[in-house]
C-alpha cells in the first residue's frame, strides 16, 4: 500500500521559512517523480515543485527563487524549502508521486499571516 504523509506545514508570518516534509512508503522511490501541489481556497490544485528520478527541476513561476524541492533517497523523503513566504502561499500543500501510477498525500495546511 502507497503512503505519503506530509508534515511541517502551519503558520508563519509574511517573509517567514517553513519546510515541508513528505515521507513515502510503498513505492520505489528512487524512481519515482516526485512534487509538491497546492490548493487554495476556492482555486484550482496547481504544481508548486517537481522533482524527476534523477534530480532535475521545475517551479512554478510563482515560487522560483523562493522555494526549493529537494530529495533523500535514502531516506524515501522529498522536501519543499519555502523562503519569503507571501500570504498567498496560503493553500493545503499536497505531496505527490508518480510510478506508473500517480498517488496523493492528504495534505498539510500552510497559513501565511500577520
Amino acid at each position: 500500500q502507497v503512503r505519503l504523509v506530509e508534515s511541517g506545514g502551519g503558520l508563519v508570518q509574511p517573509g517567514g521559512s517553513l519546510r515541508l516534509s513528505c515521507a513515502a512508503s510503498g513505492i520505489i522511490f528512487r524512481i519515482s517523480a516526485m512534487g509538491w501541489y497546492r490548493q487554495a481556497p476556492g482555486k484550482e490544485r496547481e504544481l508548486v515543485a517537481s522533482i524527476t528520478s534523477g534530480g532535475s527541476t521545475n517551479y512554478a513561476d510563482s515560487v522560483k527563487d523562493r522555494f526549493t524541492i529537494s530529495r533523500d533517497n535514502a531516506n524515501d523523503t522529498v522536501y519543499l524549502q519555502m523562503n519569503s513566504l507571501k500570504p498567498e502561499d496560503t493553500a493545503v500543500y499536497f505531496c505527490n508521486a508518480q510510478m506508473f501510477n500517480e498517488y496523493w498525500g492528504q495534505g498539510t495546511q500552510v497559513t501565511v499571516s500577520s
